[in-house]
């Protein structure tokens, strides 16, 4: 058990947990905030959908003690909101529910597309509700009603402040001197150290230590091997090549600080860590070791990317081989498939948009700033569709 403070609907609160509560049972049975509908239980169906510090996110893949010093509004902690009225009513009007159920989860994501994209349209709208399901209404009620909101003046920031803010996250020794647990319990990273204490490239797990999920992809690119290798070894232009990657500081020898944000639909996940790289520029080959957590949902990931160069003639092979585990809540999502799919579609762009650079094309860059939407979507779908009737 640990003692978790928040700022649930504006008020202080503070109440111990156990470290496997997921949000959506602490205000449930905690606080009595029923509002919040468990449906899937496992980010799927977007029932719980609610607002963690100004952003939309999973109740139920989200730990309450992850929650430490955030600002919660569930759909009950709508009732003073100008902009949340003018979306109740319209529901209402349009005819945008029936049985409910999915209703508090709907209207979270509503409130987010109206304040994010004052401009969307039907197409983009239903877009990002594509992470919302519902059984009753064939959304046509719903995506009027958002339509009609944007399009007769919804109310303003000031009258609805909800800015999306950032928590700094408590590292693994902090987390365990305030619960009186060692590190490990406390989900601290895979390697047992905060992100800001790795640094070694040994620190960092070994492809054959990770036993998960194995991807490859091999790209020809018409430039010659000296010029890809060059794009292969500028650290920062290679990160700027994978979709939703950045830098949190500048490259420091082997070790690389960074992000990944991955989105599908309104739900994002954002996996902070530290990274060492290693380069043999005689064999033109070179080694990824890595690891980070999302600090909202707390899962993690751990991988190893191996790269090689080969001539080919007039054109140079690009071979990219990725062994990578995901754990805790998000690795829960859905079938392993779909997370597999999600992984090879970041290594199909990074491998696209490396060659695009090598191949004269300085400004290229990932088909998103992160990768997620109906985009990924459809790739996911077709990937998966392919697999079953290969297996056919």
């Amino acid at each position: 058990m640990r003692d978790v403070e928040l700022l649930l609907n504006g008020a202080r609160v503070t109440r111990p947990v156990e470290a496997r509560t997921h949000l959506a049972d602490f205000l449930r049975e905690d606080h009595l905030l029923t509002g919040t509908h468990l449906g899937c239980e496992q980010g799927v169906c977007g029932a719980c959908t609610l607002f963690v510090d100004g952003r939309p996110v999973r109740a139920c893949i989200t730990l309450a003690a992850a929650c430490d010093g955030a600002d919660v509004r569930t759909i009950e902690g709508f009732d003073e909101d100008a902009l949340m009225e003018r979306l109740r009513e319209a529901f209402t009007r349009h005819h945008g529910l029936q049985c409910g159920y999915c209703t508090p989860g709907m209207l979270a994501t509503a409130y987010d597309i109206v304040r994010r994209l004052p401009d969307a349209e039907s197409d983009r709208i239903r877009r990002e509700l594509s992470g919302n399901l519902c059984r009753c209404t064939g959304y046509a009620g719903i995506v009027a009603a958002i339509e009609d909101v944007l399009a007769n003046d919804p109310p303003s920031a000031a009258l609805s402040p909800m800015t999306p803010t950032r928590r700094a996250l408590a590292t693994a020794s902090s987390a365990s001197a305030s619960s009186g647990t060692s590190p490990s319990q406390s989900g601290a990273m895979s390697s047992g150290a905060p992100a800001s204490e790795m640094q070694g490239f040994d620190t960092f797990p070994a492809a054959d230590d990770l036993q998960g999920q194995k991807l490859t992809r091999v790209v020809s690119v018409v430039a010659p091997i000296e010029r890809v290798w060059a794009v292969v070894q500028d650290i920062p232009a290679v990160v700027a090549c994978i979709p939703g990657a950045s830098l949190d500081e500048p490259v420091q020898g082997e070790s690389i600080s960074g992000k990944c944000e991955v989105s599908l639909g309104p739900m994002t996940a954002g996996f902070r860590g530290k990274a060492a790289v290693r380069l043999d520029p005689h064999a033109k080959a070179g080694q990824v070791r890595g690891t980070g957590r999302d600090g909202l949902s707390r899962s993690t990931v751990d991988g190893v990317l191996d790269f090689a160069l080969s001539d080919d003639g007039a054109s140079t092979r690009l071979e990219l081989s990725m062994v990578y585990r995901l754990k805790g809540p998000l690795a829960q999502f859905g079938r392993p498939a779909l997370v597999a799919e999600v992984a090879d579609g970041i290594l199909r762009q990074t491998a696209d948009a490396m060659a695009a650079r090598a191949s004269g094309d300085a400004t290229a860059q990932p088909e998103q700033n992160k990768l997620g939407g109906a985009a990924l979507i459809g790739r996911v779908l077709r990937g998966l569709l392919k697999r079953i009737l290969w297996r056919s």
